[in-house]
């Protein structure tokens, strides 16, 4: 087909995020099989698994509207809006059986890969998080089904699906969203710069001048707290699943620099999404 006519046109995507988000949604599927307890509760959390497979698919399938160049309105992109909007997409979706939900997640990440490989959206695409780019919103929605795998693989006493390559590719949705969702009243005042490194490689920075953050991909300028941290103990953390004090305890989180004392301020500068 002719590229001219705006159709036929590939647009690649890192590697190894399609599969990526392929085998999550296929993971999350594997778990809601056929008589799985959709009405068992997700341990620390509000919903149960019925409750959160199918804001999952619901989730799935406004990505892959936003990818194909739609704009879906979904909350002002603060937390307490997003918290909202769930709620309210919920109460007007009934299905809360574990078969065709788990159908409904792996289609909807399918079509979601499909529009943003064909290049469906041109520019920045409008998320419930703000504009993103085509590989920022893959990484979204891979970021979010990890969340909420984890959830449910917890609920049901299964393996989780998160793993260190994983974290890797959900890493330009964490960098672009961090300072959209970062604690005014935490940052108020404060002044400093923080070099984060994942375990195996990879990190980035955060630079706090008189309380406005900004995240770099490489810090500039000398840190006054480097933090070393296990891939999946900082997803985990960064999307609400775990607690710090835990991952310090079995020695998944290092410390150092000239003002070591600011990393444990360092989670509670950001609200989960």
């Amino acid at each position: 087909m002719d590229s001219a006519a705006g159709q036929g046109v590939r647009r690649p995507l890192p590697e190894g995020l399609g599969a990526a988000i392929l085998g999550t949604a296929e993971e999350i599927a594997a778990l809601l099989g056929p008589g799985a307890d959709m009405g068992r509760r997700i341990p620390g959390a509000e919903w149960n698994i019925g409750e959160a497979a199918a804001h999952l698919a619901l989730a799935n399938a406004l990505m892959a509207d936003v990818a194909a160049g739609h704009e879906r309105p979904y909350g002002d992109g603060t937390p307490q809006s997003l918290a909202q909007a769930n709620e309210r997409s919920l109460a007007d979706f009934g299905e809360r059986e574990p078969v065709p939900l788990a159908v409904m997640i792996v289609e909807q990440a399918e079509a979601c890969l499909r529009a943003l490989e064909e290049g469906a959206g041109d520019g920045p695409l409008v998320t419930p998080l703000g504009p993103m780019s085509p590989r920022e919103l893959g990484s979204y929605l891979l970021t979010h089904m990890l969340g909420h795998g984890y959830d449910l693989a917890r609920a049901l006493g299964r393996p989780h699906m998160v793993d260190r390559v994983r974290v890797g590719l959900a890493m330009p949705f964490m960098l672009r969203v961090m300072p959209r969702v970062a604690n005014a009243s935490r940052t108020a005042g404060m002044n400093a710069r923080y070099d984060v490194r994942l375990w195996g490689g990879g990190g980035f920075g955060v630079a706090v001048a008189e309380g406005v953050l900004s995240v770099e991909e490489r810090l500039s300028g000398r840190p006054d707290c480097t933090i070393h941290i296990e891939p999946v103990t900082f997803l985990l953390m960064a999307l609400g699943r775990q607690g710090q004090a835990g991952s310090l305890a079995r020695g998944r989180i290092l410390v150092r620099g000239r003002r070591p004392w600011l990393a444990p301020r360092f989670p509670g500068l950001f609200t989960a999404p």
